[in-house]
């Protein structure tokens, strides 16, 4: 049962805000399309995983029981995302002289270790593409009568399907251009349904199948996954906008095929905008791109990115820049500073708090906050900063109306610390920046590159303290600025004492 107002989303193929009803009130079903594992994620692409964590989050926040599903791709997606080019994980695993199979495992630990350091609640159930190979081809063998052989394998002829591209919008020229030719294909915008391997050639993964040994086309293994796991209908199906171009239209035009009816496969389709950085560093076939670990080496807690993302709507574009980052990072700072002068206004002070966080040990990584279904005391504490937050984020997860409010709750001083605390834990329950627990200490990343240690700095602190109090203020500065160049910020009158400062 749901409270609060009433839900609204975003449809993509509708291109409108709909009020959300579930098919079935017992159990709300989504899906997630995950990472291709061939190399590391870039941060724009974990944005993705971001909004639909947000999603999840508010489902359950509004009272539903959430079955989410994300896929991992380890096999068939190629370099282009139409037909053309490599097999993105056989060119990687050629580059590295490994197997695709453990290409497939590194990149997949390295994902779920970036999901965990966000505070991204785990789906219920990660689904890889070669463990359903059988349901791939006998779900091709059901759509075979809307597809044709040629010499590069069984491919989807588009034309059968009414309204082919109505979610992208892109049945035009220009849509199809991007659109790598393929020799024997009757449209343009037909697609590989099952890619046979060329005479001679031998793949790391590929399968028997009517159509000839080879492998699955990248679009057929979200449309097995999502019905197989949630059913058909199910409720809504996430991902970049980039998947609203070619990767989601080609879905929806097979699970048309596969029910013989206008069933889209999602009842709501819904895309997070692309991060942009304007120095390129968004795209992995640059070979030099922006990962989670280089912020963290840079000395930045993951959920300072986490917090930038909550900053814009998930349907804006975001610029990144650095400017940008370390300003969501202030913020976070200012936030938990706030929250832990709460703390202490109702408990003792815990004596020895504090520490240094390595960018491999990094505190709350690998526990996120559980977004069970709140009771939502409305009446009982929170000066309606309860109201707000579920008006903000029933309004299309509007988490950038919703981080205001939560100021706004935790500077109120009518209201006493623990209310204000207590209505912290439901704005965290949305938000996922670990607000309950997090330290300042916490945030206190070593960056890669820093040439000292804390028990040096540490040192260097003491003696600067000995300096200050014999007025040898000469000394002092020098320490100071010597702790400044080796990227150490001194704070003078803050319990803190000190923190790492990015060149």
């Amino acid at each position: 049962m749901t409270t609060g107002a009433p839900l609204k989303l975003y449809n993509s193929l509708t291109r409108q805000l709909e009020a959300f009803q579930p098919i079935d009130p017992a159990q709300v079903r989504v899906y997630t399309c995950g990472p291709t594992v061939y190399n590391y994620q870039h941060i724009g692409n974990m944005r993705a995983f971001l909004f639909a964590d947000t999603l999840g989050r508010v489902l359950r926040w509004k009272g539903y029981n959430l079955k989410h599903i994300i896929n991992i791709t380890d096999v068939g997606h190629l370099t282009s995302d139409a037909d053309a080019g490599d097999d993105k994980m056989e060119k990687a695993a050629a580059a590295q002289a490994k197997s695709i199979w453990e290409i497939a495992a590194h990149y997949t630990e390295a994902f779920k270790r970036d999901v965990a350091r966000l505070n991204i609640t785990p789906p219920a159930e990660w689904t890889v593409a070669t463990d359903h190979i059988p349901q791939m081809i006998d779900f091709a063998r059901r759509i075979e009568r809307d597809c044709y052989e040629i010499e590069g394998g069984l491919y989807f002829d588009t034309s059968k399907v009414p309204n082919y591209g109505s979610l992208a919008r892109a049945a035009t020229d220009e849509g199809e251009s991007r659109i790598d030719p393929v020799s024997g294909k009757r449209n343009p915008a037909d697609f590989a349904i099952w890619r046979k391997s060329s005479p001679g050639e031998r793949r790391q993964m590929e399968w028997d199948s009517p159509w000839g040994r080879g492998a699955p086309g990248w679009h057929l293994e979200c449309s097995v996954m999502s019905l197989q796991h949630l059913g058909h209908p199910f409720d809504i199906h996430t991902g970049g906008i980039d998947h609203r171009e070619i990767h989601h239209p080609n879905e929806i035009a097979q699970n048309q095929a596969y029910c013989s009816c206008a069933d889209t496969g999602a009842r709501l389709w819904m895309h997070n905008n692309f991060l942009v950085d304007r120095g390129g560093k968004m795209s992995k076939s640059t070979g030099e791109f922006l990962t989670l670990q280089v912020l963290v080496d840079r000395g930045v807690h993951p959920l300072a990115y986490r917090l930038m993302c909550l900053q814009a709507h998930y349907r804006s574009e975001l610029e990144f820049t650095w400017e940008s980052l370390l300003a969501a990072l202030t913020r976070l700072k200012r936030l938990v500073q706030t929250v832990e002068k709460l703390r202490g206004q109702i408990l003792p002070r815990a004596a020895g708090e504090g520490g240094v966080v390595g960018s491999n040990d990094l505190p709350g990584a690998g526990h996120p906050t559980e977004p069970g279904a709140s009771a939502h005391p409305w009446a009982q504490h929170g000066g309606g900063g309860l109201e707000r937050l579920d008006q903000a984020v029933s309004d299309d997860l509007n988490t950038a109306q919703a981080l205001p409010a939560l100021e706004e709750l935790l500077s109120d001083k009518s209201l006493a610390p623990a209310d204000r605390l207590a209505t912290l834990e439901s704005f965290d329950t949305i938000l996922g920046l670990n607000l309950t627990t997090l330290t300042r200490a916490d945030l206190r990343v070593r960056p890669a590159a820093a040439t000292i240690d804390e028990p040096a700095i540490e040192a260097r602190l003491a003696e600067r303290r000995e300096a200050r109090a014999a007025k040898d203020f000469a000394r002092s500065d020098a320490l100071r600025d010597e702790l400044a160049a080796a990227g150490v910020e001194v704070m003078d009158g803050d319990p803190l004492g000190w923190d790492w400062k990015l060149a």
